[in-house]
């Protein structure tokens, strides 16, 4: 089959374009032949190396975080799909690989395609959607009435993550910059924050949950809206310890971990709010809460640009300049 290679780690480090074998099938997997695969920062930070240390993965290496996709071939022991059925997912972490024709995926992790969507739109959903589940769902709790702020309101997370929150009943914050103010308040935004005229720290205070997803400077300033008791969820670091211990990291890695987290964990501390890192991870179950959400209406997928097979390295390059409005997707079918 066709597929994009990682063969070392670099920044800006062009995919190779090579013939590889078709995964072998696990008993508890499906093939899946690839129709479309979202293009997420995290398959840009992989390649870049900065995961080496959590993520340790043998290169070559096939990149790709979200699939849609016919099934193929189903494991000995899977029984809730059969060749045929239409697909997505967010294969889980060391048997990714959606940039290719085929995809082997655990049938834990996969769920129905929602049947209003294309499979590029669907393609577009399992990272960020689980991601903004895991973080607001599932970590914070959210609740109808509370507040909460989502930054880069504009971005693949955000845009999903807004339309989540407003289903729950949450009054909603973002950031964005003025040309995508319009999108985030048809999204459901409450209150808009231009970030390259407004400091949002001044204009925001006695917030539920915070979903981080910028930079050091934002992450303190955000620890600051917060209300007593509040929480902040990060997806951009500094891992805490919490999670390097479910990841079940050898001690010397849960030491580094400690050691890049203990500043704002005693910042948090002082302020008496929470601080939790997300490494978002594969569930089925969550994904066809998501589908039941979409088939209803209820939230709908931003997609910014679809690229062909052949321009995955363009595509990747695209995601890493920040201007994608929700999120970029691969046709490979």
């Amino acid at each position: 089959m066709k597929a994009f290679l990682l063969d070392r780690y670099g920044k800006n480090r062009a995919l190779r374009s090579a013939e590889v074998p078709t995964p072998t099938l696990r008993d508890d997997e499906v093939l899946v032949q690839v129709h479309a695969a979202g293009v997420n920062l995290l398959d840009a930070k992989i390649r870049s190396g900065e995961f080496k240390l959590i993520l340790p993965y043998p290169l070559p290496l096939v990149l790709g975080h979200d699939v849609a996709g016919v099934v193929t071939q189903v494991g000995s022991r899977v029984q809730g799909f059969k060749p045929g059925d239409e697909v997505y997912a967010r294969p889980d972490d060391f048997r990714i690989g959606s940039f290719a024709e085929y995809v082997a995926v655990k049938e834990a992790s996969l769920a129905l395609k929602p049947k209003a969507l294309s499979m590029e739109e669907a393609a577009s959903l399992p990272l960020v959607g689980l991601t903004a589940w895991q973080a607001l769902i599932e970590r914070a709790k959210l609740k109808k009435g509370q507040k909460v702020f989502i930054q880069a309101g504009s971005g693949g997370v955000g845009t999903f993550a807004i339309q989540l929150a407003k289903q729950v009943g949450a009054n909603v914050a973002t950031t964005t910059s003025s040309a995508n103010i319009e999108l985030v308040k048809r999204l459901g935004a409450d209150v808009v924050i231009d970030y390259r005229n407004e400091d949002f720290e001044r204009v925001l205070q006695g917030y539920d949950v915070v979903l981080h997803s910028q930079d050091t400077a934002a992450l303190h300033k955000s620890l600051r809206v917060l209300k007593p008791g509040g929480t902040l969820i990060s997806i951009s670091g500094p891992p805490d310890p919490v999670f390097a211990k479910g990841l079940g990291a050898p001690w010397f890695v849960r030491l580094v971990v400690r050691l890049l987290s203990a500043g704002v964990r005693r910042k948090a501390a002082r302020l008496g709010v929470n601080y939790a890192f997300l490494f978002m991870r594969a569930s089925g179950q969550q994904l066809r809460e998501i589908t039941r959400l979409v088939d209803a209406g209820a939230i709908r997928p931003v997609v910014d640009r679809v690229f062909p097979f052949e321009s995955t390295n363009e595509a990747l390059a695209y995601v890493e300049t920040g201007r994608a409005k929700g999120k970029v997707v691969i046709k490979v079918r």
